[in-house]
């Protein structure tokens, strides 16, 4: 037989309206009634229907968390597990599930949005991205929604509520660490351009080459399309110029495991021919041959922050919009080498 709200308040000698209360955690009940109610809902099994509860608040207690590409893509990336702990560990907190997108196409990541949003099957978005000129972004802003983004804005910057990185200035630095290790022919491997993240690596990567005096190379860019479609050939291109590059800034560590087992078949030598740093320091760098040097870009934290602030968002409308850079941290390990003592 099923256990009621009527049975817990008979039990703990209290009206149906203060377990109700209790179940809402409200500052108005004493922790001593509290903890009555409690151990009386423990003692008879009793579990709130909080799908009830939420339907008569009209709030769904979810979030929805929408990634750039399907799930089964998505999880191949170390990035998305680990930013989706961040964010189940803030909404936990506050009893919120998540749900996330299954689109697969910019296309039905947008229809997927639009059904979430018209339909009321969520009380929030987080975006794990940021694209250029991204329809699914656009429409959140002008629907008044709640929402907030993993990732820099590509337009309207002022008017959204992100968590990031500094990608401009971590590019410039890495540029800049190497080249105090003797570098002076450094090459970048980059992500895909349409999402500002890589867009603002390459930014900081040209403007660190800029200001150390040294003029930039189209040589010395390898496109993320020509990477993924070339691969090992597009490694060897650039290792067999008159002057090949003696370091390499990979636009994450999985591109930079790749470009690790390409010079490998090549007979080139990380780090003693040539250097690699790399964005994202996931569990497997400390582990691949030789050990990754990366920079750590909190990435827990930015799910955890994103969706504090979209908590913020939802409880309060009128909240002031926010931004907020994560802290990095570069991690030295054995795939630089100096060039001069």
């Amino acid at each position: 037989m099923t256990v009621t709200i009527i049975d817990v308040a008979k039990e703990a000698n209290v009206s149906p309206s203060t377990v109700s209360r209790v179940i809402a955690d409200s500052p108005r009940i004493s922790e001593q009634t509290k903890r009555k109610v409690r151990e009386v809902m423990a003692r008879l099994d009793y579990h709130p229907n909080f799908q009830a509860r939420n339907l008569a608040a009209k709030s769904t207690k979810t979030i929805g968390v929408i990634m750039a590409h399907s799930t089964s893509l998505a999880f191949q990336n170390p990035f998305f597990p680990e930013v989706i702990r961040g964010i189940c560990t803030s909404a936990h907190a506050r009893q919120y599930g998540i749900y996330l997108s299954t689109g697969g196409t910019e296309e039905e990541i947008y229809q997927e949005v639009m059904a979430m949003v018209q339909g009321r099957k969520v009380d929030g978005i987080i975006l794990l991205y940021s694209r250029v000129n991204d329809r699914t972004m656009n429409y959140l802003k002008e629907s008044g929604f709640p929402f907030t983004m993993v990732g820099r804005p590509y337009h309207s910057e002022n008017e959204i509520t992100y968590i990031d990185n500094d990608n401009k200035k971590i590019a410039n630095d890495l540029v800049n660490y190497l080249y105090k290790l003797g570098h002076k022919q450094i090459a970048f491997i980059g992500g895909n351009l349409d999402y500002v993240v890589s867009s603002d690596r390459l930014d900081g990567y040209q403007k660190a080459i800029s200001e150390a005096g040294f003029p930039y190379s189209d040589a010395y860019f390898i496109h993320d399309h020509v990477f993924k479609t070339k691969g090992k050939s597009g490694i060897h291109e650039l290792m067999k110029q008159n002057t090949r590059p003696t370091a390499i800034v990979a636009h994450d560590d999985l591109v930079a495991y790749e470009v690790i087992r390409y010079l490998e078949e090549l007979s080139i030598r990380v780090p003693e021919d040539v250097s690699i740093v790399s964005f994202n320091n996931h569990a497997l760098s400390a582990y691949v041959k030789p050990p990754l040097t990366t920079v750590d870009i909190s990435i827990f934290e930015l799910g955890l922050e994103a969706t504090n602030y979209l908590l913020e968002q939802m409880l309060d409308p009128e909240v002031e919009v926010k931004h907020h850079y994560v802290p990095t941290t570069l991690i030295e390990r054995e795939s630089c080498r100096r060039l001069i003592e």
